[in-house]
């Protein structure tokens, strides 16, 4: 794993300090509150641009620390994850980095990417989940958000989850999460995947990744 890799883990590390909670739902105006996420890996420096938020625009300081830190451990969480794709062999990035379909393709079968904890909302166990994965494919498609990245396209899942019951904590495992991403690419075969239809009845191709300690 390379050092830009390593950095990303040891800076998310520092997130699990504090309890994983948000204050409110997500929504633009908060969005656009926090967009420095984006552009900030380092946590101290992070911390600073929290601080500046909350007095330049007179917030709740408790809300606007975890709305912010929650957004930026997920991106960088994401981020380190599509890089760990994209360098294995096999994986093409997507020409169109702003392509909200198509994050990669592995052995010409375009996806696009989502992390995600163990969905409680599906009310089965983690035997039944691995056991009827169809059935949580289908789950996870109807109950995504209503956000940007709603949509039916082809998506390859990483699903998190700890023993423990803090399956949040997986997304900084990024070395682990490697580990786990190269076996998958590295045995990968289009005809594991999971064909689904939705309302336009076109086929929807995807699979589930687990990450489980």
């Amino acid at each position: 794993m390379n050092e830009r890799l390593k950095n990303i883990e040891k800076e998310l590390k520092n997130r699990w300090d504090y309890p994983y909670k948000w204050f409110r739902k997500q929504n633009d105006i908060w969005d656009n509150h926090t967009k420095f996420i984006y552009e900030i890996l380092n946590w101290k420096e992070l911390i600073q641009a929290i601080a500046a938020l909350v007095k330049n625009q007179n917030l709740d300081k408790k809300e606007a620390f975890y709305y912010a830190v929650n957004r930026w451990y997920n991106f960088w969480s994401a981020m380190a994850v599509e890089e760990i794709f994209c360098s294995l062999p096999n994986v093409i990035p997507a020409k169109n980095n702003k392509d909200r379909l198509v994050d990669f393709s592995i052995k010409n079968v375009a996806f696009d990417l989502k992390t995600s904890v163990f969905p409680k909302g599906f009310g089965e166990s983690l035997a039944f989940a691995k056991a009827n994965q169809k059935q949580l494919l289908t789950w996870l498609y109807n109950n995504q958000s209503s956000q940007q990245r709603h949509h039916f396209a082809n998506r390859l899942f990483i699903i998190v989850y700890s023993e423990n019951g803090a399956h949040w904590k997986l997304k900084a495992e990024i070395s682990f999460l490697h580990q786990v991403i190269s076996n998958y690419v590295t045995t990968f075969e289009s005809g594991q995947l999971t064909s689904l239809k939705f309302s336009d009845n076109k086929t929807t191709l995807s699979d589930i990744i687990w990450v489980t300690r």
